[in-house]
């Protein structure tokens, strides 16, 4: 049976071309690149972090949302399956990261873990890239925070673990819906929501503390399953959460629509219809301070019941993404009086 590889079309290219591949051939082809730099800097004020690792290009999990797939063509690869199967390994990033944690003018600031590719798709489980790179955060006592869907994070709760009593260390596990069926229409190569719950479990048992991240969230999957997953995550002992709006930039709207067609067909319309109403009118905001959030009426609903959820099972939440490891988690705020009526 033949797979179709389909891609959006490149944006530098001229010519796009689709093609029908046997399924032996539309497998995984894994490259090492040498890194020039392990640290980006960056100055959005959407997000608490200026530094941020990524360890891997593509990503495994082929999630259709995945706001990261425009970077694939850069490399000149497609923001679609190829963003899924082809797939970069930067073997050398531990040795570069200790390189530029040595630098006299290093100061310990926080370092975010994931902040394009999941630091723990399957293809960690062989390179270990990420691991060694908490090696080498741990030897400088520089502070992490890690966002994954990859169960293969509790393979390093010890040295998470150490790193939290060291220097500052935190993981968000991102269950952005907990529809099981949904969640594998759009995450199709990601463990269960309850799967991901139990790594929340695991790691808050071994001592490294987390987090909840609702990201995205997606009008009309994710309002159903607010309650269940705050409640899911304070149970397994996460102490914080965060939101973020869906956001499909460059190819990713192309990519999330035909996924949602082809798995969801009954919810496309109306999926992307809520989006824009929390976009004023738009499916996409570019704009750094507002990209993040959505606005109106329907997005504020949705943010005041998160809140209000989230105080309910005594869980912090913050204007920005509680992610600096160097602070505590603030503590959550006590409801009033009827509010949770």
């Amino acid at each position: 049976m033949a797979r179709t590889r389909w891609n959006p079309p490149d944006r530098f290219a001229r010519e796009h071309l689709e093609r029908d591949e046997p399924e032996a051939l539309a497998g995984l082809e894994v490259t090492r690149e040498s890194a020039r730099t392990a640290l980006s800097e960056n100055d959005s004020p959407d997000l608490p972090f200026r530094w941020t690792l990524n360890p891997y290009r593509g990503c495994q999990h082929a999630c259709g949302y995945c706001y990261a797939r425009p970077t694939h063509p850069y490399l000149g690869l497609g923001a679609g399956t190829d963003f899924e199967r082809k797939l970069v390994v930067k073997h050398d990033l531990p040795e570069v990261l200790a390189r530029e944690l040595a630098r006299p003018k290093w100061c310990g600031e926080p370092i975010s873990i994931a902040g394009v590719t999941d630091p723990y798709q399957p293809l960690e489980a062989e390179h270990e890239v990420t691991r060694r790179c908490l090696e080498v955060c741990l030897r400088f006592r520089s502070p992490v925070t890690i966002v994954t869907k990859g169960v293969l994070v509790t393979r390093d709760a010890e040295l998470l673990a150490e790193l939290a009593r060291t220097a500052g260390a935190r993981v968000f596990v991102s269950i952005p819906v907990f529809d099981a069926a949904r969640a594998r229409a759009l995450e199709p190569a990601v463990a269960t929501p309850r799967e991901r719950l139990a790594v929340l479990a695991e790691l808050s048992r071994r001592g490294v503390p987390t987090g909840l991240a609702l990201a995205p969230f997606v009008p009309r999957l994710s309002d159903p399953d607010l309650a269940p997953l705050i409640e899911g995550a304070a149970q397994a002992g996460a102490r914080a959460a965060f939101l973020v709006l869906l956001r499909l930039p460059g190819e990713v709207l192309e990519v999330f629509r035909q996924r949602l067609e082809a798995e969801l067909p009954g919810e496309a319309e109306a999926v992307l219809a809520a989006l824009a109403e929390m976009r004023g009118g738009a499916l996409q905001e570019a704009r750094f301070g507002a990209r993040m959030r959505g606005r109106g009426p329907r997005f504020q609903a949705v943010e005041d019941l998160f809140r209000l959820l989230c105080r309910r099972h005594g869980l912090a939440t913050g204007e920005r993404l509680p992610l600096a490891p160097l602070e505590p988690f603030p503590p959550a705020p006590r409801p009033r009086q009827g509010e949770l009526f």
